[in-house]
């Protein structure tokens, strides 16, 4: 029986519905990732964490066929300078290797961005903790189990 993940475990104690994708082997690229999981590629969802300063962190959800507003996030934090994380803060701060990295189970006190895109599907795959390993959720259910959301349009085409 395989482990759950803990992404899965977090949802489960927030009595959140979700389901367990396990990919039958490793993930080269969003199109893969998304057939395999019977998806299109734009209901996958990037958790990107991002360096406001020393410390100081946050992250954004987006839709996978996004890239991220650089512009916006500025104005947002009305910072002229923001960095993203790299691979040892990524999981330093979060507990989570980069291309297994959810926000569910990280630090309440990291800020959650969630990208309109994320919101346009209504059933989404995101990140489990555990590499080659998604959730699937309702975008709903995913709102519910963060802590203070903030939604905006931090993406363009």
């Amino acid at each position: 029986m395989d482990v759950e993940p803990p992404a899965a475990e977090f949802l489960k104690s927030r009595k959140v519905q979700y389901r367990v994708f396990r990919h039958p082997s490793r993930v080269r690229n969003l199109e893969q990732a998304a057939v395999e999981r019977g998806q299109q590629p734009q209901q996958v969802v990037r958790s990107i964490l991002f360096r406001r300063a020393e410390g100081e962190y946050f992250m954004v959800l987006v839709g996978a066929t996004r890239r991220i507003a650089w512009k916006t996030l500025r104005q947002h934090f009305r910072q002229s300078r923001l960095t993203l994380a790299d691979e040892r803060e990524v999981l330093s701060v979060t507990g989570y290797p980069i291309g297994a990295v959810t926000p569910l189970g990280i630090s309440p006190h990291i800020p959650v961005l969630v990208d309109r895109s994320v919101l346009s599907q209504s059933e989404i795959s995101i990140g489990s903790g555990v590499r080659n390993v998604a959730l699937i959720l309702s975008n709903q259910d995913l709102l519910t189990a963060l802590t203070d959301p903030i939604i905006g349009d931090f993406s363009e085409t």
